[in-house]
């Protein structure tokens, strides 16, 4: 089985609608993917009426949390979307992209990038708004030539010159809420160094206590030994290990199955999950 346990569509920041996702993860080979948009379940009904014969959709979301200050991206599967605190936490999140988005977008303009919210709002295209959007807007004014080099301190990185905080989760309280709502959670690339300041070790730890149940370890911002070494400490936490593409469409590189999970590794993430069940694909919408 080929697992790809972390990707985007447009409902969030990725290139591909939900439909296209699941679509485009069938020929890609792959017989599970889960849908992980920023923040936000909106995609759901659109790839789970799409899901083709052959492959199963997780539903999943990628949550903005923040401690000591640091970034940190938690990966949630097969929870309850209709848990009201979880609902309630999700949604104060998802509201605040926009007006964060706008304060990054005038900072851009006090330092010259002739950057505006409408080309902005046309590159989200109606989904949640978020600093690849931003990314994208400054390769189309040729003020960076990828997104990738959008995130520097120069432009959007954390603590960058244009960058603004928004409303973030704690990742214990995201923890706890994600584990009420029956689901699974995952820290998302815990070593990508190259996106900014990470988490010590001794936080993961904290975050394993507290009922964290997996760490992300293969992934394309993972160099070999920071693979090793979160290898080694999710063994020391008893941990679980996923691998995932962070698959963004031609907003970036990475392609979907380029890092997959261990079949074992996906069993014991469904059984530990009570909130919702993966979708398997019936056919789904053949329509292009």
């Amino acid at each position: 089985m080929r697992i790809d346990l972390h990707a985007h569509s447009t409902a969030s920041d990725g290139t591909d609608s939900p439909a296209e996702l699941v679509r485009n993860a069938a020929a890609a080979g792959l017989d599970v993917v889960a849908l992980t948009d920023h923040d936000t379940v909106r995609g759901y009904p659109e790839a789970i009426a799409a899901v083709p014969a052959g492959l199963t959709l997780v539903p999943g979301i990628e949550l903005s949390c923040r401690l000591d200050g640091i970034g940190v991206h938690m990966l949630a599967y097969l929870f309850d979307a209709e848990e009201p605190e979880f609902a309630r936490e999700r949604e104060l999140v998802r509201d605040d992209r926009t007006p964060r988005a706008q304060a990054m977008i005038g900072k851009l303009r006090a330092l010259g990038v002739d950057v505006t919210w409408e080309q902005v709002a046309r590159i989200a295209g109606g989904g949640s708004v978020g600093r690849p959007h931003i990314a994208t807007a400054l390769v189309e004014l040729g003020v960076v030539p990828t997104v990738s080099d959008a995130f520097t301190a120069d432009w959007l990185a954390d603590g960058g010159r244009a960058y603004a905080e928004k409303h973030e989760l704690d990742p214990f309280d995201a923890i706890r809420l994600v584990k009420a709502a029956g689901g699974v959670t995952v820290f998302a690339h815990p070593g990508a160094a190259k996106r900014g300041h990470c988490v010590p070790e001794s936080s993961i730890a904290e975050l394993a206590a507290a009922g964290l149940d997996g760490i992300e370890v293969d992934h394309m911002d993972h160099d070999a030994d920071t693979r090793a070494r979160l290898s080694a400490l999710a063994d020391e936490l008893g941990l679980l290990t996923t691998g995932s593409s962070d698959y963004h469409g031609s907003r970036k590189t990475c392609r979907l199955g380029e890092y997959t999970t261990d079949p074992e590794i996906f069993g014991e993430i469904t059984r530990r999950a009570t909130g919702a069940f993966p979708v398997p694909g019936a056919g789904g919408d053949a329509r292009a």
